[in-house]
């Protein structure tokens, strides 16, 4: 469906207004999909975040300032998203040896196989059906890369 329709606004002042509306749309039409196909796995979206993140750390560990860094919605509050995970023993936390001021994160076995679970659903990959091919998205990726270019 049209921007136009989906909104009800059918006059945009110029392009560049119509294609940041409609990216602002779209990235939340995107979030609620993603907190549906969470919500069965008792995670959000910024705790399935941080827990990729760990895995990709792991088994190094993380501190609360590289996961802020690697985040992708920024204005997450990450070390409360931490203390949700260690509640549901999918993190753990200790002080760091090297550093007393700094706390160690690691992602647990549990948290692991959380992902892996979630993984083998197939909710996160691109279906044969996705509007768009693979060309198509390549080229997206591109745009995308190329609007934060802009300072």
């Amino acid at each position: 469906m049209r921007i136009e329709d989906e909104i009800k606004q059918p006059i945009f002042r110029n392009e560049y207004q119509k294609a940041h509306i409609n990216l602002i749309y779209t990235a939340g039409w995107l979030q609620l999909r993603q907190a549906a196909a969470f919500k069965p796995f008792g995670l959000t979206s910024p705790q399935f975040n941080i827990l990729r993140i760990l895995r990709g750390q792991h088994p190094l560990p993380a501190t609360v300032a590289l996961l802020i860094d690697r985040m992708l919605d920024k204005t997450s509050n990450a070390s409360r998203i931490v203390d949700r995970l260690e509640e549901k023993k999918l993190v753990t936390r200790t002080v760091c040896p090297a550093n007393r001021r700094a706390v160690d994160i690691r992602i647990t076995k549990a948290g692991l196989e959380l992902l892996d679970s979630i993984e083998e659903t197939g909710i996160l990959d691109a279906n044969e059906n996705a509007p768009l091919n693979e060309d198509e998205m390549r080229q997206l990726n591109d745009l995308l890369d190329k609007m934060r270019t802009v300072e």
